[in-house]
């Protein structure tokens, strides 16, 4: 009784309401009056609850009215077997009570399922077969040989099994022959049957013994009627009936009737009969448990034939027989279940066609044998076929591209799952199908020309490389200059390609730049990547950064000419010769033409001598020609240079015979010419300077301070000739500082020398200006202090940072 409390107390924690009914409660046939069946708390703090047993099915006696009991809001109920409880397993298994339970105005109704188990280890021996009357049996005269007549029913034999023996005597002229007895107290009539036994009475003492010497006894009298006189008979000798599985244990499957006085029924087969129980008196077969089609009854209670007898109850011998057949139809009430239940997978895009997804595996819980109809419905508007349903198989059914224009990348469907009961029942299987795009095709840009001017400057746009990718995403790529080019760099994200370094058209014309293209995330592998190339052809476009050159640049020439004659003075001789495909020139006289007596065809300088000019001189003159020589071509800039050309026009004379040109040209060697001296010198670190002025003055001070010390030593050994070295000492200080300034005086001599030829040089240059009647060249001699850097020169660096 602790235990029991104690468990009384845990489910009345354990429940909190009637809410959480109903409830199945199972209990052993063995328990007797005042057990508790249920224990359950109520919350009702402001009012007095209630809770009433509304009824029992089947009706029955065994339960008593729930008990309430509480304080302060909080209230136990229990549900218990009432003094007349005799559960019996095999008579009836399965009671529903309900319940109504009040709390004021709030009223709520459950129901609490009792189930009878059966009690292997329970024997009794109890009823009527063990009184002290013992059990009376009713049989007709008319009975044949061996007939059954009665079946002793003990609880608990069925499953120990046991020994029954018929221990009274039944010695003729008493007995007609012995009645006999089965191990399954199936009790048979004598072999010589009852004929002609009629008004007589057989007591038979049946001793039943099971177990371990355990027995019991009991009376059975017999006795033997005479041949009926009333007849009794159903309509129908057989009778078919289907009910639904979902019907309650108690529900009303069929009620049989037979013609005849004061009749009974009974089932004999099955004997006993678990499913279905039928009233004595009435005839009303009932169910006695749930017909679970699938539970533990199996498919033993899709079809069920039934013996039904009706006899007359003083007179049992007079009987009928009725074959019933029940048949249960299974009640569609759970859709069908399916693994997986829900679908979500990845593939690649490269997955061919009829390629598995996945298999589902779908089961009927109302009818596991049950054929199940599968059905795909495809949700992704753009390509409905993209899926198909082989019987239970989800394939690939159209090519997974992700490249093409509008593609998807994931379709959502659901498979439909339908059984075939009533009403049909359909479960929804959600699928979605992720494509992954992969990287199938290589990347590519067209060859392309560029046209830039060989004076460009660094960070000059050139064009840019397109490339072209047929994978998703379209032109994911990454540009690359191939062979590590110090003049051109590519823009890795923008293909642009711009200039780093000088362009120099008389070195190369024509560059070739291999640009690689690589693509990336195109692929689940982001380490998967392509790479293609192509070839940028960069022309340059001459540009004019050469002036001419002439030669020889000066020339000094001598004419005399007739009156009234045309006379060619000199062809010059000019061209550009870092490009000497460039021979369009243009020449003009720029200075020194006065009087217009010169001019230019073409590079031919002509002196004009016209009838009708200017007097003719009377003396020889000079005349210095500045020509100007520029390129013609069509680029720009036009660049130019000067040649200086030095006529003396002699005075023509009558005696002359013929006209002679002197022609005194100055070599190139005598061109003037400015010459550049770079040298590099080393410029310490400041500190390094101070660091080893310091120490030097510390090393000197050394020296000054030990020299100090070796001649006061000196001078106290050599005390007595001291004047005599002080003179020698003395005249030596002498001859070295006139050494000294005769080395001295020696360099200001050759740089007043120097200087003195300079200025002859200047003076014979401003004479030469002056005069103009000297044959000899100008020559101009640059004399300058020879520059010299301040810092120390570095590498140059092809590296060029664009903003």
């Amino acid at each position: 009784m602790v235990l029991l409390s104690l468990l009384v107390v845990l489910l009345a924690l354990a429940v909190s309401g009637l809410h959480s009914l109903p409830w199945f409660v199972n209990v052993s046939e063995s328990k007797g009056p005042g057990t508790v069946l249920q224990a359950f708390t109520f919350n009702c703090s402001s009012h007095t609850p209630a809770l009433e047993l509304l009824h029992v099915r089947p009706p029955t006696t065994f339960f008593n009215t729930p008990s309430l009991a509480g304080r302060e809001g909080i209230y136990v109920a229990k549900v218990t077997l009432s003094s007349s409880a005799r559960l019996d397993a095999l008579a009836v298994n399965h009671y529903e009570l309900r319940l109504k339970y009040t709390c004021g105005n709030r009223a709520e109704e459950a129901s609490l399922y009792v189930d009878v188990q059966r009690d292997p280890g329970r024997v009794q021996c109890v009823g009527r077969f063990f009184s002290l009357a013992g059990e009376i049996v009713q049989v007709p005269e008319m009975v044949g040989p061996g007939a059954l007549l009665y079946t002793l029913l003990i609880p608990g034999l069925e499953v120990q099994g046991a020994q029954m023996n018929i221990t009274s005597a039944q010695d003729p002229p008493n007995f007609p022959g012995p009645f006999s007895i089965s191990e399954k107290g199936l009790l048979r009539a004598p072999s010589q049957g009852l004929k002609g036994q009629a008004e007589k009475v057989f007591q038979l003492q049946i001793s039943v013994t099971f177990g371990q010497g355990q027995s019991c006894k009991g009376m059975l009298t017999v006795k033997v009627l005479r041949a009926p006189s009333s007849q009794v008979s159903f309509l129908n000798k057989t009778q078919n009936i289907t009910i639904p599985e979902n019907l309650v244990p108690g529900s009303e499957v069929i009620q049989v009737q037979a013609t005849g006085f004061d009749l009974r029924y009974e089932i004999c087969s099955p004997v006993p009969s678990r499913l279905y129980s039928i009233g004595r008196a009435d005839g009303v077969v009932r169910t006695s448990v749930p017909l679970e089609l699938t539970g533990t009854l199996g498919t033993g209670a899709a079809s069920t034939r039934l013996l039904v007898r009706a006899f007359e109850r003083l007179q049992p011998w007079a009987s009928a027989q009725l074959i019933l057949t029940v048949n249960v139809r299974p009640v569609n009430r759970w859709p069908p279940r399916c693994h997986p239940a829900l679908l979500v997978t990845e593939v690649p895009e490269a997955t061919p066609v009829g390629s598995v997804l996945s298999t589902f595996t779908c089961t009927d819980p109302d009818s596991p044998d049950t054929n199940l109809h599968y059905q795909l419905r495809l949700h992704s508007p753009s390509h409905p076929a993209s899926l198909c349903l082989h019987d239970r198989v989800l394939e690939v059914n159209t090519t997974l591209d992700c490249d093409t224009p509008g593609a998807y990348f994931q379709f959502a469907a659901s498979i439909l799952v339908h059984d075939s009961g009533q009403p049909q029942m359909t479960t929804e299987v959600p699928v979605l199908v992720m494509v992954t795009p992969m990287n199938e095709f290589s990347p590519t840009c067209a060859p392309r020309t560029f046209r830039v001017r060989e004076d460009a400057r660094p960070c000059t746009l050139l064009g840019s490389v397109v490339g072209t990718d047929m994978d998703y995403p379209r032109n994911s790529l990454e540009y690359h200059a191939s062979g590590g080019s110090t003049i051109f760099a590519v823009d890795r994200l923008s293909g642009e390609i711009l200039l780093l370094g000088p362009l120099d058209y008389e070195q190369q014309r024509s560059h070739r730049l291999t640009v690689l293209v690589i693509d990336h995330g195109q692929d689940r592998d982001p380490m998967h990547r392509r790479s293609g190339s192509c070839t940028i052809t960069i022309e340059v476009e001459d540009v004019n950064d050469h002036a001419p050159e002439c030669e020889p640049p000066f020339q000094e020439l001598t004419i005399s000419t007739p009156l009234g004659h045309n006379v060619e003075v000199t062809k010059m001789s000019c061209r550009i010769l870092q490009e000497p495909q460039r021979l369009a020139l243009s020449y003009s006289i720029v200075g020194g033409n006065s009087q217009s007596r010169f001019r230019l065809q073409g590079a031919t300088l002509v002196h004009n001598d016209p009838v009708l000019g200017p007097p003719w001189p009377q003396q020889p003159c000079t005349y210095e020609l500045v020509i100007r020589v520029a390129d013609a071509g069509s680029s720009s800039p036009h660049l130019s240079t000067t040649a200086t050309i030095i006529v003396h026009l002699l005075p023509w004379r009558a005696s002359t015979t013929a006209t002679s040109t002197h022609r005194a040209i100055v070599p190139s060697r005598m061109i003037p010419q400015l010459v550049t001296d770079t040298e590099i010198f080393w410029q310490p670190e400041p500190w390094f300077v101070v660091v080893l002025t310091v120490t030097s003055a510390f090393v000197l001070l050394a020296l000054g301070w030990l020299l100090r010390k070796l001649l006061w030593g000196l001078a106290q050994v050599l005390q007595a000739p001291r004047k005599s070295g002080k003179a020698l000492l003395l005249n030596s200080i002498q001859r070295k500082e006139r050494s000294t300034e005769g080395f001295m005086e020696t360099p200001r001599m050759e740089m007043s020398q120097a200087a003195s030829s300079v200025l002859s040089l200047e003076h014979f240059d401003d004479k030469a200006q002056g005069a103009r009647e000297y044959p000899f060249p100008q020559v101009t001699v640059y004399l300058g202090p020879r520059p010299i850097p301040e810092f120390p020169l570095l590498p140059s660096s092809h590296h060029l940072h664009c903003h």
